[in-house]
C-alpha cells in the first residue's frame, strides 16, 4: 500500500521540479515509509511513498514498462496479478520484478484502458504515456483506494490524500459552503466533492484520459457500474453454495502477503466470517484484533472471543476509553476534512494496535450494503408495505406532528418534509440518517444555503438507480455512505498507522454474485443479511448470526454527560472557531438539551467539535 502523487504544469515551458514533488510525498510518508521515487519529464512529474507488501526487493516506484514509454505510480493491491502476468509473458511481455504495478503497466499498453476489466482488487493509479504526453487515471470499482485531484488555469495536481496537494504552492483553498451543509446532513463529503472549492475526488469505477497540451479539465467515464439484476431462477441452497465459494476464494486471494498479516475482529457477523475463512485456510493461527469499551451495552468483546476460541486465534483485545478524545487533533490531520463518524475514534486505536503485530490486516467491511444489513432497510421496508402509507394520511399525519412537535425534537424538520411530499419514501430515506442541522447555521451562511439540498443529491441517485425498493437503497448506501464514511475511515486510519486494510466483502466478484441475489433472500420478515449469515452459519459459533446487531458505536451520550462535560463546554463555549459558520446561541442550547437528557445530541456535538478542530488546524 502506498501514496502516489502527481503534478502537470500546461505550459511546456514551466518544469516541474523534483523538490515540488518532494513537498507533497513527505505529506504521504504514513502512507508508505519504507521507499519513495520520483519521475520528471519536463512539465510533468509523478510521485511516490511505499508502504513494501508483495516483491519487497524490486517494487520501487514510478515504475516503467521495458520500453520506457508509460511510467505509473499506483496505490493498492492487484490479487490476480500472477495470472495476469502470465498470460502477456504469452504475449511476448516480459517481467524485471515480481510485483503486481508492473503488471498493470503491461497491461496497460496492451489493452489500454480496457485494462480495468483484467483487475481484480483495490487500487488508484495514473499512467503516464511519454510518447503521446497523455495522462491515464483510474480508481477501483467501489473506492477502496482514495483519488484526489486539484485543477486551474495553470495546472494539474493529483495525490491519495487531500494533505499532499495543500503542500504544493499557489493552491486555491477556497471553502465550500455546500459541502459544510452535507456534513452536516450526512458526516462526510459527497462522492465527488471535498470541503475545497477546487479539490475534487474522482469516483469509484470511473477512469480519465487527460492531454496535457489540450485539456483544462478532468473528464470522468465510467468502466464499472452497480447492476442489480435478480436471478429467480436460482434456489436458496445454490446461492448458499456459491457465497460461500465466491467469498473464499476472495479470502484465500486476500491472504497473499510478503509481510505478517491478521484481521480486524469486531464480533459482528462479516468479521467473523473473514476470520473463520482465514483460519480454515491456514496451517497456522490468525492474528485477530479487537476493540471494546468499559460501557457494557458498547462492548461486543465476548462476541469476539467467541470466534477467536473456536479457531484457537491469536487474539489481541484492547479497551477504548473517553481520554480517547484527545486524539481528535490527530483524526482531523488524518482525514484533511471534517468527517463526523465517531466510530473513526475505536478504528484508529484498532489500527495503531493491529499495527504494533501485522502490516496487513482483512476486514469485514461491505457486507451490510450488499446483503441489506442495517436497520434502516427493514424499517423502510415496513413503511414501504403498511397499509397506512397513502397521500391522505401522510399528508395529514405528517402535517399533524409538525405542527404538536416541539422543535428540538428529531424529525421536526422530517415531518414537514414528508406533510409536502407524501409518497416519497425516496426523501424520507434519504432524511434517515440526518443531523437536523437547518437551524445550526448563522444568518449569512443559511442566506448562502437557501436553494442548495443535500437530500435531493441523494434522491437523485436513487431516482436514478435500477430494481426494487430494497436494491435501490443499497445502491445509494454502496454510492455514497460506503465509499465516504467507511471506506475513507478505513483507509485513513490504517495508512495513518502504516497499516494495509483489505476488504475481500467487496472483491468485485463476489459483489456481482450478490448483485443478481433476489432481495427477498437478503431481508426477509425477521432477519437482515439472511442469505449470508446462513451461507456460513456452518463455520461460526452457535447463536452469533442470529444475536442483535451492535455497529461500532461509541458511548458519546454517556461521555459528554461525564468525562467530557467540561472539555466540551470549554471547546465549544468558551473557545470555539465556529462564528462564521455556525449559530453560537444553537450550539449552545444543544449542549444544555444534551446535558438535560431532552434528546441525544452526542452526534451533533461530535460533528461540532469536529468541525471546530479542523477550522483551527486549517485558518
Amino acid at each position: 500500500m502506498c501514496g502516489i502523487i502527481g503534478k502537470v504544469y500546461f505550459s511546456l515551458g514551466q518544469y516541474v521540479e523534483r523538490q515540488e514533488l518532494k513537498i507533497m510525498t513527505d505529506a504521504l510518508r504514513h502512507r508508505g515509509p519504507d521507499d519513495e521515487g520520483y519521475y520528471v519529464d519536463n512539465n510533468v512529474g509523478l510521485g511516490f511513498r511505499r508502504l513494501s507488501i508483495i516483491d519487497l526487493r524490486d517494487g520501487h516506484q514510478p515504475m516503467s514498462d521495458n520500453a520506457g514509454k508509460y511510467w505509473i505510480t499506483f496505490n493498492g493491491e492487484i490479487y490476480n496479478y500472477k495470472e495476469l502476468r502470465k498470460d502477456l509473458r504469452r504475449k511476448g511481455y516480459t517481467f524485471r520484478t515480481n510485483s503486481d504495478t508492473e503488471v498493470i503497466v503491461n497491461l496497460y499498453a496492451e489493452h489500454k484502458e480496457k485494462c480495468l476489466g483484467y483487475l481484480r482488487g483495490m487500487f488508484a493509479f495514473v499512467i503516464w504515456d511519454s510518447d503521446k504526453k497523455q495522462l491515464f487515471g483510474a480508481r477501483d470499482r467501489f473506492g477502496i483506494k482514495p483519488f484526489h485531484y486539484y485543477i486551474d488555469n495553470e495546472k494539474l495536481l493529483w495525490a491519495s490524500e487531500i494533505k499532499s496537494i495543500l503542500a504544493s504552492k499557489n493552491i486555491g483553498k477556497d471553502l465550500s459552503i455546500e459541502s459544510l451543509d452535507y456534513y452536516f446532513a450526512y458526516g462526510y463529503s459527497q462522492r465527488d466533492q471535498t470541503v475545497y472549492k477546487n479539490i475534487k475526488k474522482l469516483k469509484p469505477g470511473h477512469y480519465f484520459n487527460f492531454k496535457v497540451d489540450a485539456n483544462r479539465e478532468i473528464i470522468e467515464k465510467p468502466y464499472w457500474e452497480l447492476e442489480f439484476s435478480p436471478d429467480y431462477s436460482k434456489s436458496e441452497s445454490y446461492w448458499k453454495s456459491a457465497l460461500y465459494d465466491s467469498l473464499n476464494e476472495s479470502v484465500k486471494m486476500r491472504m497473499i502477503s510478503d509481510v505478517p498479516l491478521g484481521a480486524f475482529l469486531s464480533g459482528g457477523v462479516d468479521s467473523s466470517i473473514i476470520v473463520a475463512l482465514m483460519a480454515l485456510n491456514s496451517n497456522k493461527p490468525i492474528k485477530t484484533f479487537s476493540i471494546g469499551f468499559k460501557e457494557r451495552e458498547y462492548n461486543e468483546l465476548k462476541y469476539a472471543r467467541q470466534v477467536a476460541e473456536k479457531y484457537s486465534t491469536d487474539h489481541h483485545e484492547l479497551i477504548v476509553e473517553p481520554k480517547s478524545i484527545d486524539l481528535l487533533p490527530d483524526l482531523v490531520r488524518a482525514y484533511d476534512e471534517p468527517f463526523s463518524d465517531s466510530s473513526s475514534i475505536p478504528t484508529y486505536y484498532l489500527s495503531k494496535f493491529t499495527r504494533e503485530h501485522v502490516t496487513v490486516a482483512l476486514s469485514g467491511d461491505g457486507g451490510d450494503e450488499l446483503f441489506a444489513g442495517y436497520k434502516s432497510y427493514h424499517k423502510m421496508m415496513t413503511l414501504k408495505n403498511s397499509p397506512f402509507n397513502n397521500a391522505l394520511t401522510n399528508k395529514t399525519l405528517y402535517s399533524f406532528i409538525n405542527r404538536i412537535m416541539p422543535d428540538y425534537f428529531y424529525g421536526k424538520g422530517l415531518s414537514y418534509y414528508l406533510s409536502k411530499n407524501k409518497q416519497n419514501l425516496f426523501a424520507y430515506y434519504c432524511l434517515w440518517k440526518n443531523y437536523e442541522r437547518s437551524k445550526l447555521f448563522n444568518t449569512e451562511v443559511s442566506n448562502r444555503l437557501e436553494k442548495y439540498s443535500s437530500e435531493n443529491i441523494k434522491i437523485n441517485i436513487l431516482n436514478a438507480a435500477r430494481g426494487d425498493y430494497l436494491s435501490k437503497m443499497q445502491q445509494l448506501d454502496i454510492n455514497t455512505y460506503m465509499v465516504d464514511d467507511i471506506l475513507t475511515k478505513v483507509d485513513r486510519s490504517s495508512m495513518v498507522n502504516s497499516l494495509e486494510a483489505r476488504v475481500p466483502i467487496l472483491d468485485h466478484k463476489f459483489a456481482e454474485l450478490s448483485f443478481s441475489i433476489p432481495s427477498e433472500f437478503k431481508l426477509t420478515s425477521k432477519k437482515k443479511k439472511y442469505i449470508l449469515s446462513e451461507s456460513f452459519k456452518h463455520i461460526l459459533p452457535d447463536g452469533l448470526t442470529s444475536r442483535k446487531k451492535m455497529g461500532f458505536g461509541v458511548p458519546l451520550k454517556i461521555w459528554f454527560n461525564n468525562d467530557l462535560k467540561d472539555y466540551v463546554y470549554d471547546t465549544l463555549i468558551e473557545g470555539s472557531e465556529l462564528e462564521n459558520y455556525l449559530d453560537a446561541k444553537y450550539i449552545r442550547q444543544t449542549i444544555e438539551y444534551h446535558e438535560k437528557g431532552v434528546r441525544d445530541y452526542s452526534q451533533k456535538i461530535w460533528s461540532i467539535l469536529f468541525l471546530n478542530e479542523w477550522l483551527k488546524q486549517n485558518k
